[in-house]
């Protein structure tokens, strides 16, 4: 199996916020390895523009920096890497002010697609798009994106798509969730929509109940300030863990393009029922010898914000009514491990008898750190002594499939700003999906600042809170074990 790389046209992308963190670690990075894979035309441009004073040569060596440090197999392309920094430029430019507009006027070309890339907070892109429309930067066509978070809450975001709407077509606007470019995320619509194998079975009928895990082994680090204002429920749940949500519930879409595939996956969020209070469970990590509490972390010794939250949702429409889905998110639990569980019921009826166990298929779909596919199925187990049956899985862990090379996909960022520069928007929020989804959010973060409790206390390398078992437990289910 070959893959192939589809060159884009040539382009001026503008990353404002190009010296900040994420230019650093991600998009700067991710286009050079684009680059080197033959993805970039040799006209397209970079320009970085930031408060930063230095100039095109300074940024390039910042670049040469952050590729050696993110991208450790530049090593020894010095080729490749220099014919890229050939590509960069930078401007100084004040995002409130007027300083250096017209010099990053003066560096965009005519005829090509023109991308700015808001790698900024969002108390700065109604001043950026201001000023790209009043230096007439801005062409028709051209394209924004624009970083998590899309507010706080319905009323910010709603405020938010005001600001941009006022300058910019919803066409043009990307907003951008990196967990929609991995490979394995949208593998979902291909092993659903690809595969007559499976949508059949995909519905309330023959699916007991789905389970989505997104664990972190990482305390909130250096985003201590920002985290502390938001918590798992505002910085995973409401966007990626929804995203995961949307692409396991929705329904077929019409084709394989933006604005269908968005429709169905807006249709889920409008028929998430209310949670219940006891359908909620909230933690925050303890500390241990060798490392901090989360209110240590943070500097905030009263915090109430949760570093751990788990769901019970249920989607009230035709295909699953009556089906569970378990949602959870934490830091500093056992591993790693993002993974989606789509838990089928039992058989009907065993004509083994009670001696044979109790099994049922479920079909995983690993997001992170090994991305791949695994389908647990029972078998009889070898030998004699009658039949006696266990579970062994159908493992398609992607780089023992495709090989190593074909396994080294793209990062997400890098495939997302390629799909920018190619105007396809199938794989980014639209402004209505955004507010559906702080619609459903805003009411359970309401019922549990009107209590006023505390967080559950968690041990640093656990599953989470006891009580996050106990969600399924009453249920009569049990969370998969947390592994990398």
């Amino acid at each position: 199996m070959v893959s192939r790389v589809i060159p884009v046209d040539s382009f001026d992308l503008v990353i404002f916020g190009g010296t900040g963190d994420l230019a650093r670690r991600k998009i700067l990075p991710g286009l050079f390895r684009r680059f080197r894979a033959g993805q970039m035309s040799a006209e397209s441009r970079i320009i970085g523009a930031a408060r930063s004073e230095m100039d095109a040569d300074g940024y390039r060596a910042f670049v040469r920096e952050a590729v050696a440090e993110f991208d450790p197999d530049s090593e020894g392309d010095a080729e490749h890497l220099e014919r890229f920094l050939a590509r960069l430029d930078y401007v100084t430019l004040d995002a409130k002010g007027e300083e250096g507009w017209t010099d990053l006027a003066g560096l965009l070309r005519a005829g090509v697609v023109r991308a700015f890339y808001f790698s900024v907070g969002p108390a700065l892109f109604g001043a950026l798009a201001e000023r790209l429309h009043a230096h007439e930067i801005a062409s028709p066509d051209c394209r924004i994106v624009v970083e998590k978070p899309f507010g706080r809450d319905l009323e910010s975001a709603r405020a938010l798509n005001r600001t941009l709407a006022q300058h910019f077509e919803e066409t043009q606007i990307y907003r951008i969730d990196h967990y929609l470019g991995k490979e394995t995320v949208q593998n979902l619509m291909a092993i659903r929509f690809g595969n007559m194998l499976f949508e059949p079975l995909w519905n309330s009928q023959y699916v007991d109940h789905i389970q989505i895990t997104v664990a972190e082994e990482v305390g909130v680090g250096g985003r201590g300030e920002y985290y502390d204002r938001s918590g798992a429920m505002r910085d995973m749940l409401q966007n990626h863990m929804m995203q995961l949500l949307c692409l396991i519930a929705m329904e077929p879409p019409a084709k394989f393009a933006p604005d269908p595939v968005r429709d169905e996956k807006l249709k889920v969020i409008r028929a998430l029922d209310p949670v219940a209070r006891e359908d909620v469970v909230r933690g925050q990590y303890e500390g241990t010898r060798d490392q901090n509490s989360y209110r240590i972390e943070v500097g905030n010794r009263d915090s109430l914000t949760e570093s751990f939250v788990a769901i019970r949702a249920r989607i009230s429409n035709w295909r699953w009514a009556g089906t569970p889905f378990y949602l959870r998110t934490g830091k500093r639990l056992r591993d790693r491990a993002s993974e989606i569980a789509v838990v089928f019921k039992d058989a009907p009826h065993s004509i083994f008898g009670a001696k044979a166990g109790h099994h049922r298929n479920i079909l995983t779909i690993k997001l992170q750190p090994n991305e791949g596919i695994e389908l647990g199925v029972t078998i009889k187990e070898p030998g004699p002594g009658g039949m006696r049956l266990v579970d062994v899985p159908l493992d398609m862990t992607f780089a023992d499939a495709l090989g190593p090379e074909e396994a080294d996909f793209p990062d997400a960022y890098e495939r997302l700003i390629m799909d920018v520069i190619r105007g396809n928007q199938t794989l980014f929020m639209r402004g209505d999906e955004v507010e559906a989804a702080w619609g459903w959010v805003d009411p359970i973060i309401a019922d549990w600042t009107e209590a006023g409790e505390a967080p559950l206390p968690y041990a640093t390398g656990s599953s989470g809170p006891d009580d996050a078992l106990m969600l399924m437990h009453r249920d009569g289910r049990r969370w998969r074990e947390i592994r990398a």
